[in-house]
Order: C-alpha cells, then sequence, then structure tokens
C-alpha cells in the first residue's frame, strides 16, 4: 500500500532526485502539475522562513526569559510575541541583500548578539535581582570586577543558558531553508515590510487598549519608567529599546500625580505656619519661587511643599545635639549575621538604644549605590539611571555630610574597596564629606573582598581627635559569593563559624559578617580610649536585604520557610549610643526614614 502511494503522490526528496536525474524541459515544467506546485510552495515557503524564524527566535527567547525570572508564564507573553513581529521585519531585511554566504554571517551574528542580550539579563538578574539599564552597562568596567560572581552563576545556570544557544544551532542546522541563493524579490520585500508595520500598529493598538490601569502595558510604555515592570508586561527586547530610546531623546515620566496647585494655598496659613515652633519648617516662600518660573516639574514641587504639613517636633527633637555621627552603609548585613554569642557588640547595639522592630530593606535597582542615595538623601531612587552618580551635580544641602560640614563638624568619609567604584569619587564629595577609599588614601590589604576592620584601623586616628565629627563608612566585608574558597574574609573567620549547624553557604555568610562585628569592637574601643563614647551615636544600615543568599539559605538561617512579600525585605537599623535609654519602635520604616530620623534628633 506504502508503495502505491509513493508512486502516486512522490515525497519532494524523492521527486527532486528523479527531477535531478531526468530534468525536465521549460516546456515539460509549466505541464507537470506536480512539479509546479512543488516548487510554488517551496518558493513561496523560502521567502519568507528566515522572517518567520526570527520571529520565533525572538519569541523563544522571550519565553525562557520569562520562565527563568518570573516563573510563569501568563498573558503578557502575547505583548512580546506581537511586539517580536516588527523587530523581525528589521532583522529580515538586515540579512537578505547580500550574497547568500554573507547573509548567513550576518544572521548568525544577529542571533548571537540576542543570544548574548538576553544571557546578560538573565544572569544580571540572577546576581542583582533587578533588570539590567543601559546605564548599568556604562559602568561595566566597574562591575567587571565581579566576574567571578558572574561565572558562577552562568555555571549554576547552566542549563538556562544552553537553551538560549538553541536557535543558533537550529540556524545551523536549516541554514540551507532559510536563506535563498537569489536576491529579494520587490513584492517579497514589500509583503514583509507590509506584516512589520501592520504587525506594529497591532501591537500599539493593543497596548493602548491596556490603559487606565497603573501597572499595565500602556503605563510602562508611555508613562513610567519601570524597567521590572517593563520586563513583564512588554518582554526583554521592548524594554530594552525604550531603555535606550529614553536614554538619548529623555524622558519624563507622566504617572497620575495629585499634584496641589499653588494658588490653593493661602499665603496667611504659611505665615501662621512658619511662626509656629511645634513644626521643623524652613522660610521659603514657595509662591515667590513659583512666580516667573516656566519649569512645570519645579512649579509641581513647589506647589506640592507649599501645601505639606511640616512635621511636628517632638520629645526626640534635639536629643542628640552636639554628638559625633558615625553612619555606617553595611554590606548585605541582617538580622541573620547577628547572635549574642558570635557578635556581641553588633547584638548589644541592635537590642540598646533605638530599637527597630519593623525595619524593611529592599532590593534597589542599582543594588548598594541606590541604598546610599536613599540612605544620604531619603529619596527614592529613579529607576533606569546611577542616582547617586547623578547626584554628584546635584544641591545636596540636606545630605548629613552637608548638614554638619554647615555646623562645623569635621566630616569624613570612607570605603574599604576602590574609591572609583560607583562612581563614588564624584558623589561622596558632593555629600559634604572629604573622602577616601582604596586607591586614594584607605590603605588595607589587597583581597577580595577587604577587611572593614583594617579600614577602621587606618582610618579612626584622622578624626577621632577631633570634635566634633560626622564620619560616614561604606564597608564591603559582608559581600557576596558566600564560600570559603573565593571569598577572603569567610575563609579568615572560618573557625569561629566551624561547629555551628549550618550549611557551607550559611556559614560563609555568617563569617563574612563577622568581620563586622571586629570592626565595631575596635571602633568602640577607640571611642572609649580616646573619652568620647558617650559623645558618639552610631547608625548602622544594610544597603539592601543579602540577595546573594539563595532563598533556601534564607530559610535555614531564619529556621523556617521566609514569605517573599514581606518578611524576605525585614532588616535591622541600628541607632545607638551609649548609655542612653532603649526605645522600642513598633511602626514600620525604611531607609527612607533614616535621614530625616537622624536630622531631628
Amino acid at each position: 500500500m506504502k508503495k502505491f502511494f509513493d508512486v502516486i503522490s512522490p515525497p519532494r526528496e524523492i521527486l527532486d532526485e528523479r527531477l535531478n536525474k531526468y530534468p525536465l524541459s521549460r516546456e515539460d515544467e509549466k505541464r507537470n502539475p506536480i512539479f509546479q506546485t512543488q516548487r510554488t510552495h517551496g518558493r513561496y515557503f523560502s521567502q519568507y522562513a528566515l522572517f518567520v524564524f526570527y520571529v520565533a527566535v525572538i519569541s523563544y527567547l522571550e519565553l525562557v526569559y520569562r520562565l527563568s525570572i518570573f516563573k510563569s508564564f501568563d498573558g503578557d507573553y502575547v505583548f512580546s510575541v506581537m511586539l517580536a513581529l516588527p523587530a523581525a521585519s528589521i532583522l529580515f531585511f538586515a540579512s537578505v541583500f547580500a550574497s547568500e554566504i554573507k547573509n548567513k554571517i550576518i544572521a548568525s551574528v544577529i542571533i548571537l548578539v540576542f543570544i548574548i542580550a538576553y544571557g546578560a539579563q538573565i544572569i544580571y538578574f540572577f546576581i542583582f535581582k533587578t533588570p539590567l539599564s543601559l546605564y548599568s552597562l556604562i559602568g561595566a568596567k566597574d562591575t567587571m570586577q565581579f566576574w567571578d560572581v558572574a561565572a558562577s552563576e552562568i555555571i549554576k545556570n547552566g542549563v538556562v543558558v544552553a537553551l538560549l544557544f538553541a536557535p543558533l544551532i537550529l540556524l545551523f542546522l536549516f541554514r540551507k531553508r532559510l536563506f535563498l541563493s537569489e536576491r529579494p524579490k520587490l513584492s517579497w520585500l514589500f509583503i514583509v515590510a507590509f506584516a512589520g508595520i501592520l504587525s506594529y500598529g497591532v501591537s500599539i493598538l493593543s497596548i493602548r487598549a491596556t490603559s487606565g490601569n497603573d501597572f499595565s502595558q500602556y503605563a510602562v510604555y508611555y508613562n513610567i519608567a519601570s524597567p521590572e515592570l517593563s520586563m513583564k508586561k512588554l518582554g526583554v527586547l521592548t524594554t530594552m529599546r525604550l531603555d535606550l530610546e529614553r536614554a538619548v531623546f529623555g524622558f519624563e515620566e507622566n504617572g497620575n500625580q495629585n499634584t496641589a496647585e499653588i494658588s490653593h494655598v493661602p499665603p496667611s496659613v504659611a505665615q501662621e505656619v512658619m511662626l509656629s515652633k511645634k513644626d521643623n519648617m524652613m522660610d521659603i516662600n514657595f509662591s515667590g519661587l513659583s512666580n516667573g518660573e516656566r519649569n512645570q516639574a519645579l512649579l509641581d514641587m513647589h506647589a506640592y511643599f507649599a501645601s505639606s504639613k511640616p512635621a511636628e517636633k517632638n520629645s526626640y527633637t534635639g536629643m542628640f545635639k552636639g554628638n559625633n555621627l558615625i553612619v555606617i552603609l553595611a554590606e548585605s548585613f541582617s538580622p541573620y549575621a547577628m547572635s549574642s554569642e558570635l557578635t556581641p557588640t553588633l547584638y548589644k547595639m541592635s537590642t540598646e538604644g533605638f530599637v527597630f522592630n519593623n525595619f524593611y530593606n529592599p532590593v534597589w535597582g542599582v543594588s548598594t549605590s541606590d541604598g546610599e542615595y536613599v540612605l544620604n538623601t531619603g529619596l527614592i531612587p529613579k529607576s533606569g539611571v546611577w542616582s547617586m552618580l547623578k547626584s554628584g551635580k546635584n544641591y545636596l544641602p540636606f545630605a548629613f555630610g552637608s548638614q554638619f560640614k554647615k555646623l562645623g563638624y569635621l566630616t569624613k568619609a570612607y570605603h574599604d574597596h576602590t574609591y572609583t567604584y560607583y562612581g563614588r569619587d564624584k558623589s561622596i564629595p558632593n555629600l559634604g564629606y572629604d573622602y577616601k577609599g582604596v586607591g586614594n588614601g584607605v590603605k588595607v590589604k589587597k583581597t577580595w573582598p577587604e577587611s572593614d576592620l583594617e579600614m577602621i584601623e587606618v582610618t579612626a586616628d584622622e578624626y577621632i581627635s577631633s570634635q566634633p565629627f560626622a564620619v560616614y563608612y561604606i564597608t564591603v566585608s559582608g559581600h557576596r559569593e558566600y564560600n570559603f574558597l573565593g571569598n577572603y574574609i569567610a575563609k579568615k573567620n572560618k573557625s569561629y563559624v566551624a561547629d555551628l549547624s549550618y550549611s557551607d553557604t550559611a556559614k560563609a555568610y555568617i563569617a563574612a559578617n563577622l568581620e563586622l562585628e571586629f570592626a565595631l569592637k575596635s571602633l568602640t574601643e577607640k571611642l572609649e580610649a580616646t573619652g568620647v563614647a558617650e559623645n558618639t551615636v552610631i547608625a548602622i544600615v544594610p544597603d539592601h536585604y543579602p540577595y546573594g543568599l539563595p532563598k533556601e539559605t534564607l530559610d535555614e538561617l531564619a529556621g523556617h520557610k521566609v514569605e517573599e512579600n514581606f518578611e524576605l525585605y525585614k532588616s535591622v537599623f541600628i541607632l545607638w549610643k551609649k548609655g542612653m535609654e532603649t526605645v522600642s519602635v513598633d511602626e514600620p520604616v525604611s531607609p527612607l526614614d533614616i535621614l530625616p530620623t537622624l536630622s531631628n534628633l
């Protein structure tokens, strides 16, 4: 039976073999319906095979990213596929006008670039828990110092990385079917161009149809810059395209804001408020500032601040007036790193002084740099840029260094890693500090990570005898990776955690953070020896929650499964002064509250 049907309707391979062996004349071809059908269908598909392949590749890479990062598959993926069509048409035009060999090379390069781009986004998210922005690429030289962290993530996620290369393998296997030996006809190009334009129009209409929701495709496409949300709602390719477009042409967010009108604030009310001694309020005439101002953003800000009710002074206002201040931004520090046995100094500080029972610390878009920005400005960092670096050109009178310098304090800042990292050589001096790091004054042993204890020992004498002083430390010893091979600090302190009933990753995390304990012990001893311990306030703030720890390790340290919406971000803020009465604070607070709180104190 099979042979019978093979004779009646021979497979394409058999037909091609017979045609090659017994070629037909052009007249025979025109009269042969079987030959004409096979030739027409084959040529018709081959014209658009590469276009279809590009659509499939982008859709596939979007799917790999979505399943790897979001662990889910939902209706948002449809927008990724729709937006893949116009992109595929552009790629098609980029790889059909040269010779067949050159077209294959061009297509291979395009696919490889896409694989690298999607792979970089996935690995970057695994490391920093946030998308890779164009602005972060500019700082790639700094982040390449952590190439071993990236290599570790690539190895740990080898299956995902391997899946990304499937399109390149398929391109090689089907190269004969995807590329034509002849130049494309105008009609073919017109159809692909029309498909690209039509699909783009349909995509935009579909995006517009989602308007009315603050977290919709419409919102992230037109109104707000939120790479995390955009990745989920629009996909990786469109998010990167928007990131590039906004970096080149600029972008003003256009969210729904209930901005007060300046005219709604009676001048008499403002005058009455300014005369009150119960409020924390500066004598600023916002109505006068608004006169003649053309910048809409500034007008909105003047209106908002003019209509805002000032915070009242309270029993804690001026409590630490005249005291020295030491602020420490602690790398990946958390409650899991503390215990009364291993970290008595930190434990004592966390249970005395001001005890914040509900302090929450999120993961920021630019990791430590954004955590630093929030701590020093009391503002939310902008998505897609390095806000701390950008602030180096702004006037920041409320930063700790600026405030205390104006009061006659000696203001110093130190970091035990490369002083230029994250552009700190530009941003930290702008906070009002005389700044030193490794490479411009802080001389510590060259290790990875460096020692917080060594930093304290080589810098404390520069300020401790000068009264009053305000000092800012940025630590690094608690940095990932948490193991006893590549992490010098964890290996150095391994003996202290050897008997703990935890996994090696958990032990390494605690061992790395022990260096902060040793640093604080040394610092408090120096303060005691100098006689200024009772006149010095110490504030310790983690830059972010320890996202370098696997979730299962966090569960292990917590002793239970950590809830991922709130508990995961519950952290510790130490605000301590020797001899002060313990004050328990149950109100939920975050790093945004630290600058105004300390300023009030």
